[in-house]
């Protein structure tokens, strides 16, 4: 694994950051943990990718708030770009 911070998908909505860094911390030291309100998904960071691939395999596919977890390695974010159309 060549990244630190792992997408966490099927997210209970119900679903807190702290909630989910007290999951993960069992594995590692997230750095940093991030919900997308209202999407059922977010990211976990850790201090380095040896951590994320630990949790990734200890909770991929495990029951959290009543949901199945699907986890990957996040991919980097994509430039914005401003276009706009008329």
């Amino acid at each position: 694994m060549e990244s630190n911070t792992l997408y966490v998908g099927n997210l209970n909505y119900e679903t807190t950051e702290e909630q989910l860094a007290e999951l993960f911390s069992e594995y590692g030291e997230p750095t940093s943990v991030r919900i997308i309100p209202r999407k059922g998904f977010g990211f976990v960071e850790f201090s380095s990718p040896e951590e994320a691939e630990k949790a990734m395999t200890a909770l991929n596919g495990t029951q959290f708030m009543g949901r199945t977890l699907r986890m990957d390695e996040a991919r980097p974010r994509e430039p914005r770009t401003d276009s706009h159309r008329f």
